[in-house]
C-alpha cells in the first residue's frame, strides 16, 4: 500500500495515538472513582441504606479539571503534549505541578499507533492493534495506581482478541488463540491457588488472570511463556528495586498487571521470540 511506507500516512497515525492517549487519561483516572461509586451503590442497596449523593461522573462529564483548585481546563490547554510544554507542566489557575505521566501515556500511545501503522498499513488488523494498545496501556497503569484490572476492559479484550483471531486480523490461528486464552487464565489461576494454598496469602487479583487470558487471545499459546518469563523478570527487578530504596506500599505489595501489560505491548513490538531471548533463553 502507498500508504504503508508513508511517513504522512504514520504522522497521522501517531496524532490520533496522542488524542487517544489524552482520553485514556481520563480512563485510568475517572473508571476506577466510577467502579467504586457503583460498589457503593450496591452495597447500600443490599443492605438497605440510602446510597451516597455523589456529583455525576463518567468519561464524558463534567469537563477535565484541576485536581488541585477544580478550575475548568479549556479545550486549547488540553492539547497533547503541546498544552503541557506551553503550561510548563503547571496549571494555568493554581500553578501547581501536573504530573509527568500525563504527556508520557500520550507519547506512549502515540508512538505505539505509529508503530501499528508502519507495520500494518491500512488495514482491519491496524484498528484491531489500536484498540489492543489502548486498552493495555488503560490496564496498565489503572492497575499501578489502584491494583484494580477492571473487567469492563478485561473481558472485552479476551473476547476481541478471539474475534481477531477468528477474523485473521491478529495473525493468529484461532485454536491457538483460544488455548492462549484458556492456558493465560488457567496458568495464573493456579499459581495463585498454589500460593494460597501454601501461605494462607492472596499473590495476585482475579484481574491478572483476565489479562494473561487476553494476552494468550491475542498472540497464542505459543507466547504465554515468553510473555510471563518477561513481566516475572522485569517485576522482580522493579520490586527489588523499590524495596531497596523504600518505595514498597504499605504491605510490601506491587501490581503485576503493569508488567503483563509492558510484555504484552513488547510481544507486540519485538515478537514474543525475541522476548524468550531477552530473558536469557
Amino acid at each position: 500500500m502507498e500508504l504503508l511506507a508513508s511517513p504522512l500516512g504514520i504522522a497521522i497515525a501517531g496524532l490520533l495515538g496522542l488524542l487517544v492517549g489524552s482520553f485514556l487519561n481520563v480512563v485510568i483516572h475517572r473508571l476506577p472513582q466510577m467502579m467504586e461509586r457503583q460498589w457503593a451503590a450496591e452495597c447500600a442497596e443490599f443492605t438497605g441504606q440510602p446510597a451516597p449523593e455523589h456529583p455525576p461522573l463518567n468519561l464524558m462529564h463534567p469537563r477535565s479539571r484541576c485536581h488541585s483548585c477544580g478550575v475548568g481546563i479549556a479545550w486549547h490547554q488540553n492539547v497533547p503534549v503541546v498544552s503541557y510544554l506551553l503550561l510548563r507542566g503547571r496549571c494555568h489557575a493554581c500553578g501547581v505541578s501536573i504530573g509527568l505521566r500525563y504527556p508520557l501515556v500520550e507519547l506512549l500511545t502515540g508512538a505505539l499507533f505509529a508503530w501499528v501503522f508502519a507495520a500494518h498499513g491500512v488495514a482491519w488488523a491496524t484498528l484491531a492493534w489500536f484498540g489492543f494498545v489502548a486498552a493495555v496501556i488503560a490496564l496498565a497503569f489503572i492497575d499501578w495506581d489502584t491494583t484494580l484490572l477492571p473487567d469492563d476492559i478485561t473481558l472485552p479484550l479476551v473476547w476481541a482478541g478471539l474475534i481477531v483471531a477468528a477474523w485473521g486480523w491478529s495473525g493468529v490461528a484461532l485454536p491457538d488463540a483460544l488455548w492462549g486464552a484458556v492456558g493465560g487464565y488457567l496458568s495464573l489461576w493456579a499459581v495463585y491457588w498454589g500460593f494460597k494454598l501454601l501461605t494462607g496469602k492472596e499473590g495476585m487479583g482475579h484481574g491478572d488472570f483476565k489479562l494473561f487470558a487476553a494476552l494468550g487471545a491475542w498472540f497464542g499459546w505459543q507466547a504465554l511463556v515468553p510473555m510471563i518469563l518477561m513481566a516475572s523478570v522485569i517485576g522482580a527487578v522493579v520490586g527489588l528495586g523499590m524495596k531497596f530504596t523504600s518505595g514498597l506500599r504499605e504491605g510490601g505489595y506491587i501490581p503485576f498487571g503493569p508488567f503483563l501489560a509492558l510484555a504484552g505491548l513488547s510481544a507486540l513490538v519485538f515478537s514474543p521470540q525475541a522476548l524468550l531471548q531477552w530473558v536469557g533463553l
